[in-house]
């Protein structure tokens, strides 16, 4: 197990393409809250865990890839939501496992009851945990899946014994 006390007590939380229209695009599917929301939310969560969150959004998929890049080395962990690049992307996948920390996808949707394209992620297997459908508290979810790993030396829920 990873010595939690030198990991950096950093996650970075990114979203892709459209969730910065989170509260206006579709509130019937997503919500009402907004990727501020969102943030805060991260934030508030981490705090008690004296973890800092950073966060960034794009709707383009390269620098969403050069942040990746640049954790390598600065963050325990990555929340991701990759909106539909999360179907399409093998780009995406591959630099998420360049910065060698664990990665949670998350979905403000259930994706597996919506259209068939959304049912294939290129993310998920090399995802240590996958969190969809439960509106954007799955971020908190995620952000205290992260903390309990690095910096607690709980095993991660995904993973076997």
């Amino acid at each position: 197990m990873t010595d939690g006390a030198r990991l950096p007590r950093t996650i970075l939380v990114l979203n892709g393409p459209n969730l910065n229209m989170l509260g206006t695009r579709q509130p019937e599917v997503y919500g009402s809250d907004t990727l501020a929301d969102v943030v805060t939310l991260c934030r508030r969560t981490a705090e008690p865990h004296g973890v800092v969150i950073e966060s960034a959004q794009s709707n383009h998929e390269g620098e969403l890839i050069d942040w990746i890049h640049g954790a390598r080395g600065t963050v325990g962990g990555i929340v991701i939501n990759p909106g539909g690049l999360t179907h399409t992307s093998v780009a995406l996948r591959d630099a998420l496992v360049i910065p060698e920390v664990p990665v949670v996808e998350v979905h403000i949707s259930n994706v597996h009851a919506r259209e068939e394209f959304r049912h294939h992620s290129y993310v998920s297997p090399i995802a240590t945990s996958v969190i969809a459908g439960c509106g954007i508290r799955g971020y908190a979810y995620a952000v205290e899946e992260l903390c309990r790993h690095l910096y607690s030396g709980e095993r991660p829920h995904g993973d076997a014994a």
